[in-house]
């Protein structure tokens, strides 16, 4: 599964009922940049790296505090 989808996956399934925008924002020279609520979580320009598997969901989760997941 590309990277992408999965960081949009992983947000959306554990804590859609708060988020009211989220962008994956692409560009040229592999350009990754994560924004949820016009707020952003990662940048791959910032860090020089890809996140790892689940890091975007850990820095959402970080973001929100204690909020329970969605179905939960």
């Amino acid at each position: 599964m590309p990277y992408t989808t999965r960081a949009v996956e992983d947000i959306l399934s554990n804590y859609q009922h708060l988020v009211d925008d989220l962008k994956l924002i692409t560009g040229s020279k592999g350009v990754f940049d994560v924004k949820v609520n016009g707020e952003l979580i990662y940048s791959k320009h910032q860090t020089g790296r890809h996140a790892n598997p689940g890091e975007v969901l850990e820095l959402f989760t970080n973001l929100v505090g204690d909020v329970p997941r969605y179905g939960k």
